[in-house]
């Protein structure tokens, strides 16, 4: 199947239904921001969220009450503390109670490869020593049969719908991603359904870049153009990272009120095309 081109309240609709597994990708750029809010402004309800890293985005949808599991490897709000939306929801149930699954990066890496590859589980070196097995009984060791080592053994992963944002993507469906790609590819490449939202959509790839990672059309189910759409994460090329914003988040999401308040204003009155706006506000404030 190839690609479709369709706005982002038709992908969301089109692709996400409650209770699904649901893995947002991107390492600390790329982050799709706008098809998180879109989620839940079409209030999805019971998703399992997978991410290597939740940070803001993932903090607004716990909080929102989208989530009733968090499969990660690392959670908080890079370079400021911890996720207070998250931090309410598994101390106190707010707004509803939330399961947790840890792993390492490591261990989620080699899952997302696993889900790509049509496998059941990924066998990789990894937990020796460590406690995260006491606590999560998805981290199983196994015998190599041709070594005789112990190995650590995960389910893969395989997402009902994998969303990233991306640069570009080409009139054919191509994507393209450039600068720190972390596991997008893989985990598009595990997903039944994906949804892609880049910054542009031009006629051809010109100049492709060392560190880009293309995706072809007929492994992609949507794609939107949402400039913008991985705001206050950065997207190479084109804006860099609003780290005013993180710092806000802190104080924003410290108190349910406030952060009541905030998704209303911002999300559920908002849309994709805010996106662009807030980038054009950003950019005016980086450059005076």
């Amino acid at each position: 199947m190839v690609a479709q081109f369709m706005s982002l309240k038709n992908a969301v609709a089109t692709c996400v239904q409650d209770g699904d597994v649901i893995a947002m990708e991107g390492f600390t750029h790329l982050i799709p921001h706008a098809a998180g809010h879109e989620i839940i402004r079409q209030g999805k309800r019971d998703l399992t969220l997978i991410r290597m890293t939740p940070d803001v985005i993932y903090d607004q949808l716990i909080g929102a009450g989208c989530a009733k599991k968090l499969v990660f490897s690392w959670g908080g709000n890079p370079g400021v503390g911890s996720l207070h939306r998250l931090r309410d929801a598994l101390e106190n149930g707010w707004p509803r109670k939330l399961e947790i699954e840890e792993h390492s990066h490591a261990a989620m890496a080699n899952a997302y490869d696993a889900g790509a590859a049509g496998l059941p589980c990924a066998v990789f070196k990894g937990y020796r020593g460590a406690e995260l097995p006491r606590v999560n009984p998805n981290i199983k060791f196994i015998k190599c049969p041709f070594t005789g080592e112990s190995l650590a053994a995960v389910p893969a992963i395989r997402p009902d719908v994998t969303v990233v944002h991306a640069q570009k993507a080409n009139k054919k469906g191509d994507v393209l991603f450039e600068g720190i790609v972390g596991v997008q590819k893989e985990a598009v490449l595990a997903a039944k359904k994906s949804i892609i939202t880049v910054e542009e959509i031009v006629d051809d790839f010109a100049d492709i870049p060392f560190n880009a990672v293309m995706l072809p059309n007929w492994a992609i189910s949507t794609i939107v153009h949402v400039p913008g759409g991985a705001h206050p994460s950065y997207a190479q090329g084109y804006y860099k990272r609003d780290n005013a914003f993180y710092k806000a988040w802190d104080n924003i999401a410290r108190d349910r009120d406030s952060f009541k308040d905030w998704i209303d204003q911002h999300v559920m009155n908002g849309g994709p095309e805010d996106f662009a706006t807030r980038l054009k506000m950003h950019n005016a404030k980086a450059e005076a």
